[in-house]
């Protein structure tokens, strides 16, 4: 069995049970073998931008003999992929900014019935903004501790209403009324962030309005 790091097995959580995959930017893997292992997911599509990594991949999904369930695809985002082929669809380890790259040019993303499972490891609030003014739905998202470092992820499906929503929101999301204290930490975190930023934008003589915005959103909410 596969032994997912804290980050990847928050990931796999918001993967839908029985439904098949495409793991997008899948590295070594690790994750699709998981799901499948573990009986949660029946298929998965492996794909990576580059050679070296869908290599790695292939000896995971050899190693544990799963050449029958989990086909290897080198693919540059979505783009050799097609929407019959796949229910849930991660990106997991990769800034937002990619991300909102690489969902914003698959319009075919836009099909009732088919999941995103998102784990940006930065600038959570371009995906964030790009899904909600672009008809998505955000559903659950979540926060770990890995390392002394903390990892975010959610999911998302198309509603085909657009909402535009605060700045707050798109840096933020729903994480400040999560519960539990890694919620709260990272809060924190991008707190004391935003307003270090801000005092740098300041000095610098450069326009700071859109952080206190968003500060002054996320602290009287």
């Amino acid at each position: 069995m596969i032994n997912l790091s804290e980050r990847l097995l928050m990931t796999a959580s918001l993967v839908r049970e029985g439904k098949r995959i495409a793991d997008i930017g899948t590295d070594h893997a690790y994750l699709p073998v998981y799901l499948v292992l573990s009986g949660k997911n029946p298929s998965a599509i492996a794909s990576d931008v580059r050679v070296g990594p869908l290599e790695n991949a292939r000896q995971t999904v050899k190693e544990n003999s799963l050449e029958e369930k989990i086909e290897l695809r080198l693919s540059n985002g979505f783009d050799m992929l097609y929407y019959t082929e796949a229910d849930d669809f991660v990106l997991a380890g990769m800034g937002g900014t990619l991300m909102t790259e690489l969902v914003s040019r698959t319009e075919w993303l836009k099909n009732e019935g088919l999941h995103l499972v998102l784990q940006p490891q930065s600038h959570a609030q371009d995906i964030r903004k790009y899904l909600c003014e672009n008809g998505f739905e955000i559903k659950t998202e979540l926060c770990v501790n890995e390392g002394e470092r903390l990892y975010i992820a959610f999911d998302a499906y198309f509603t085909g209403e657009a909402h535009k929503k605060d700045e707050t929101y798109y840096y933020f999301g729903s994480l400040p009324e999560n519960t539990d204290d890694n919620s709260a930490l990272y809060v924190e975190k991008l707190i004391k962030r935003l307003e270090k930023e801000r005092e740098a934008l300041k000095n610098s003589g450069h326009d700071y309005s859109y952080i206190d915005n968003v500060l002054r959103g996320v602290k009287n909410g």
